[in-house]
């Protein structure tokens, strides 16, 4: 069909008034499905059940005969756990920290000990005489948002562009020596699908900060997951940064969350050895250590890189048909129509749904009322606005597959309707 913005305001009312119809039979269907959060499905965590039958025959010790029941080690994590993700994290064992299993805390964490204490490089703590800022591209991740929102640090976007943020604008505003960070999702970017390419990376390795104690919080949070066979290299920033001469420039970030158990899986951490002794000595104020036991299991379970690689294929055969299944709706809906656009991601865990300007909010209400449960507009920007009020998150991997098509089909009709009722207010 023709784009609704070129049909007359006769077809156009006609069109909404079939829209409205076409929606309310949907609502009446009572559905209820849940898309707001990008969870593992069941059928993903069964993948890893064995881990819940180790250690196996009581052996609970560890590779140099100690206990993993007991205290004692290193806050750093196991040896064996550290070595087992070099090559997900891109740096020797001795510049890996294992942590419990939220990479987010870990995180938070770095944050809390920057504003209290400062990092390697500073001569003060991020909380000092000026406000500190973190640069975000949007649309991005919440969850990072609202750790700088928690603890007052200016947050300011920066638009994706399809191969990374905009580095000339990234450039510009990292100049300010109140700009102490930035968020950083390299790899199939949530929720853009966004994978940083070659010069992106070694342009934030490089560029000059007004900090001299500024951090790329790189959250490599879905490195492993893939959606098809084409591969999504990106380069290793630590090496950039080394290269560079900005070698405590990155923190980088990664879990096995979406790999093991989402409530039981590892949080990763990897940096220059400055970095790492920092915040293994900030740790050991927090906690005599992590928990062992889980990281014993880990390492009995995924073995090496290859038992990464096997799992992660067993995942993707799980949820890129999901994906497919999204996308196949909405072109059945939407192609066409000029009411939206949305990414076709090689990786990662969503789909970025862009709206006609102004009607993102609409989408959610219709959609909920509907039965489709999606995340609150504006989530994906910092302080929960979007300046255009377009952009819309799907996250396809925790329903079941039977249950995409009508929630997609659920989520396309509210599209249809949200913007026809904008396009019609706009000609009155």
């Amino acid at each position: 069909m023709a784009e609704l913005e070129d049909l007359s305001t006769p077809d156009l009312r006609k069109f909404h008034e079939q829209c409205a119809s076409n929606f309310e039979a949907f609502r009446e269907r009572a559905i209820t499905i849940d898309m707001t959060r990008g969870k593992p499905s069941t059928a993903q965590l069964d993948q890893s059940n064995a881990l819940l039958r180790l250690p196996e025959n009581l052996d609970y010790h560890l590779a140099d005969g100690s206990d993993a029941r007991n205290y004692g080690g290193s806050v750093q994590g196991l040896p064996e756990a550290r070595k087992l993700f070099t090559g997900l994290l891109g740096a020797p064992a001795d510049q890996i920290i294992v942590a419990n299993n939220s990479s987010l805390a870990v995180m938070h964490d770095c944050i809390a000990y920057a504003l209290l204490k400062g990092v390697p490089g500073g001569n003060a703590p991020w909380r000092g005489s000026n406000k500190a800022a973190f640069l975000c591209p949007v649309p991005g991740y919440d969850r990072h948002f609202a750790i700088c929102e928690e603890y007052g640090i200016d947050m300011i976007p920066v638009e994706m562009t399809g191969s990374g943020p905009d580095m000339d604008e990234v450039e510009r505003l990292v100049a300010s020596r109140e700009v102490k960070g930035m968020w950083c999702v390299p790899k199939y970017s949530n929720p853009s699908g966004d994978t940083y390419d070659d010069e992106t990376v070694r342009r934030l390795g490089a560029m000059k900060a007004g900090a001299p104690d500024f951090r790329l919080f790189w959250d490599n949070a879905y490195a492993l997951h893939k959606l098809s066979d084409k591969r999504a290299d990106i380069l290793n920033i630590l090496e950039v940064c080394e290269q560079a001469g900005t070698s405590d420039r990155a923190f980088v970030f990664g879990s096995t969350s979406k790999i093991t158990f989402g409530g039981g899986g590892l949080g990763l951490f990897s940096s220059s050895k400055a970095n790492v002794s920092w915040l293994t000595a900030a740790m050991k104020k927090r906690s005599i250590g992590p928990d062992k036991l889980n990281q014993l299991r880990h390492v009995r379970y995924l073995k090496d890189a290859a038992g990464l690689d096997r799992l992660m294929e067993g995942h993707r055969e799980i949820i890129a048909p999901k994906f497919r299944a999204v996308d196949a709706v909405f072109n059945a809906h939407l192609e066409g129509t000029g009411t939206a656009s949305w990414n076709r991601p090689e990786g990662g865990y969503f789909i970025s749904v862009n709206v006609k300007d102004g009607c993102a909010k609409r989408v959610v209400a219709l959609a909920n009322q509907a039965g489709v449960s999606l995340v609150p507009a504006g989530a994906t920007f910092p302080y929960g606005v979007d300046p255009r009020d377009r952009n819309l998150r799907v996250a396809p991997t925790c329903p079941e597959l039977a249950e995409l098509a009508p929630a997609s089909e659920g989520i396309a009709l509210s599209i249809l309707l949200a913007v026809t009722e904008k396009l019609l207010s706009e000609r009155n």
